[in-house]
């Protein structure tokens, strides 16, 4: 008989095949009462929980969801459950940042023998549940927009700039680019106030080379395409963690890569400036200033300054000058105090867990799933057997419902987790303006809380969290049932 006397929620269960099932059927054996909201799905280990089975069971109405598998060093594939001990841990920090209580998501460990833990544990769990209620559905959330505030002043002066040593850059290319298939930067675009990416595989094709604040554009997003080929690549600071990261994961090699680098004095907020500029037929002339740039269209000329439009990412950018290059030059500016919350983090910060699902729904509402945001990202390497568009495993439709786009963009966080350099290009990406960065910010500062203030794309010779393990943990608590 069920042990709960209220009406049954649907709560999933993903039980390890050696132990934790193991310890169901012990306690079933015995007739142990239990309750019987939980519908029970047996895995190989706890390793093969990926974390987004517990984001598509809560996304698609379970009220709860409970993984369970052998405990630490006693498991049979000997460190499956410590690397899921790490993901579930990230999982359980994050799931708040989508407005769902991650109370209604738990993982503990249970061994074959175990039959009476195990019966404490779905008992105890289920009744969890039961108080919490069934769990409120994101189609089903009021309206609400917000926007996050603008950045606080910026921790080091920021400029367009206009005294950098460009033509020294130039030479030094020239000289190493026999020894490279090509060399990607920015050389100007459609018009003067937009840049696009350059490939230089000749001497002059270098003289096209530009540097200022409309090299808002991420180059290390094309490095994996050259695999296996010598490239080299302009940087700047943000940018360059994004190759280290690339390094760390052996995407691409580190003596095929030159970086060439100068120190970066901020990048427009090429939205802001587009919105300003409206609708034009040509662009006459640009003139950079040490802190501002005059873009003329029709006739008219437009301001903008640095600390009005730069991107908010650069306000609080404590690498302005590359982590790792092979050619350096120019003066790093001075950085001055720590890195505030990002706007975006401090946006979702501010809002209860009500407010946070009413603001991803109206935000997902407006998501014309382009995916320009995975495009973008330099990190998002598998796009050919992306899972947004895969059939086999389907694990997404094509329907343009809210949870379906949302559950994309928690795919992509996740598999961001420990590997999300901050560059911010998903978001520039947008052609909507949804603050997706938030995603990722709130769960770099999980990782970064519970593996020893972790960063990626600092250390190429460092290991992601997510791909290794401790078999202590310092900031992970066993979970207890009582």
């Amino acid at each position: 008989m069920p042990v709960m006397k209220d009406k049954e929620l649907r709560i999933v269960g993903f039980l390890c095949n050696w132990c934790s099932y193991g310890g169901a059927d012990t306690a079933g054996v015995a007739r142990a009462e239990q309750p019987t909201d939980l519908r029970i799905i047996r895995v190989p280990c706890s390793g093969r929980v990926d974390p987004l089975f517990i984001v598509k069971a809560l996304l698609s109405g379970a009220d709860g969801v409970l993984v369970s598998g052998c405990h630490p060093r006693d498991c049979h594939y000997s460190s499956g459950n410590f690397y899921a001990r790490r993901r579930l841990e990230v999982l359980k920090h994050f799931l708040p940042a989508l407005g769902i209580d991650n109370a209604r998501f738990e993982y503990t460990w249970v061994s074959a023998s175990e039959g009476q833990r195990w019966q404490q544990v779905v008992t105890a769990f289920t009744r969890r549940i039961h108080t919490l209620g069934a769990a409120p559905g994101f189609e089903d959330a009021p309206l609400l927009m917000k926007t996050a505030d603008m950045a606080p002043a910026p921790l080091r002066p920021l400029g367009t700039g206009k005294n950098a040593p460009l033509e020294s850059l130039k030479q030094a290319i020239k000289e190493k680019l026999p020894d490279l298939a090509c060399v990607i930067g920015w050389k100007q675009g459609y018009d003067d106030a937009h840049t696009t990416p350059l490939f230089a595989k000749k001497p002059e094709d270098v003289d096209e080379l530009v540097w200022g604040p409309l090299n808002a554009a991420n180059l290390a997003v094309y490095l994996p395409l050259f695999k296996g080929k010598k490239v080299g690549i302009v940087v700047k600071g943000c940018d360059s963690r994004s190759v280290v990261e690339l390094l760390q994961e052996n995407l691409v090699a580190r003596e095929d890569v030159t970086i060439f680098a100068l120190p970066c004095e901020g990048t427009l907020d090429m939205g802001r400036v587009n919105e300003k500029l409206g609708r034009y037929n040509v662009v006459g002339g640009i003139a950079h200033g040490a802190t501002n740039i005059t873009i003329t269209t029709d006739g008219q000329e437009h301001d903008f300054s640095m600390a009005e439009y730069a991107q908010n990412k650069c306000r609080g950018c404590t690498e302005p000058e590359a982590v790792l290059s092979d050619v350096r030059m120019g003066d790093s500016p001075l950085v001055q105090g720590e890195a505030p919350v990002p706007q975006e983090l401090a946006l979702l910060d501010a809002m209860n867990l009500d407010e946070r699902r009413s603001f991803w729904r109206t935000q997902m509402e407006r998501c014309l799933r382009c995916y320009a945001c995975r495009n973008a990202c330099p990190m998002c390497v598998c796009r050919d057997y992306c899972i947004s568009d895969s059939r086999d495993p389907h694990w997404m439709t094509q329907e343009a419902g809210v949870t379906q786009k949302l559950f994309f963009q928690t795919i992509h966080a996740l598999h961001l987790a420990g590997r999300c350099t901050g560059c911010g290009e998903c978001q520039r990406a947008c052609p909507v303006g949804i603050p997706i960065l938030g995603l990722r910010q709130h769960i770099a500062r999980t990782v970064g809380e519970l593996f020893d203030n972790y960063r990626a794309g600092i250390d190429p010779a460092a290991v992601p969290p997510l791909l290794g393990y401790e078999v202590e943990e310092r900031n992970i608590r066993e979970r207890e049932w009582k």
